[in-house]
């Protein structure tokens, strides 16, 4: 009698005819994993390179570095995060940025990195009597990130960066082809931001290699174009 109860009172938890859950499988993609090759292992894999490929996409890319045109800090075959959504929502490069853009029409036909050195109405000037860089009249101590022996530029100018546009220099002034290079090209060797893939925010590889990237103290205190020139 007790046991005809208790088995009564454990059928009662479902209701007849319909089959227990015990041993149910929990993923979700269950059915179309039994459709495809390879079965949940395949379907595991295509998530995740399309979890990757969005992620390249729209958020984040690699990106390797070509050339010696950024040492001391990127060396050939450096592998950097570029941050795609550092300009997406209304904020700009600023000066001392690394960035990475689409070179075509001003450098070649590929993407490039280069240091962000004046932005839209900015006045750009080498050299002052020091050998200095001088943004806005203001002077740029650039020691802390300019390649070893190098000046500040070998190459003399004077110009005024077009609103939406950008100056960009290597940090390896003696083996970087950049804005100084392309002043008598369309477009004066200054860079659509909109071309701009994104900012340079880490080095990833090789792994003894890995830090963040930060913009110098030194462009911070260049002051605003208006303020230069009101």
């Amino acid at each position: 009698m007790d046991t005809e109860a208790q088995t009564a009172e454990r059928d009662r938890s479902r209701p007849p005819g319909i089959p227990g859950t015990r041993g149910r499988s929990r993923f979700a993609l269950a059915p179309l994993a039994e459709r495809v090759p390879g079965g949940r292992f395949t379907l595991t894999l295509l998530t995740c390179l399309v979890f990757l490929l969005l992620l390249s996409t729209f958020v984040v890319r690699p990106f390797e570095i070509p050339s010696g045109s950024m040492e001391r800090g990127l060396r050939v075959g450096d592998r950097v995060l570029v941050n795609k959504l550092a300009y997406r929502f209304g904020a700009r490069p600023d000066r001392g940025d690394v960035v990475v853009f689409d070179g075509t029409g001003y450098f070649g036909h590929a993407d490039y990195v280069k240091r962000v050195v004046g932005v839209g109405g900015d006045h750009v000037v080498c050299c002052d009597r020091e050998g200095r860089i001088e943004v806005n009249g203001h002077p740029v101590d650039e020691t802390g990130f300019l390649y070893p022996g190098n000046s500040a530029s070998d190459v003399p100018f004077d110009v005024v960066v077009p609103d939406g546009r950008l100056f960009l220099l290597g940090d390896h002034r003696a083996r970087s082809s950049d804005s100084r290079d392309h002043l008598g090209s369309p477009g004066g060797g200054m860079v659509p931001v909109e071309d701009v893939v994104g900012r340079a925010d880490w080095i990833v590889w090789p792994y003894g290699h890995w830090t963040r990237i930060e913009r110098p103290g030194a462009y911070a205190r260049v002051p605003a174009a208006e303020a230069a020139h009101g």
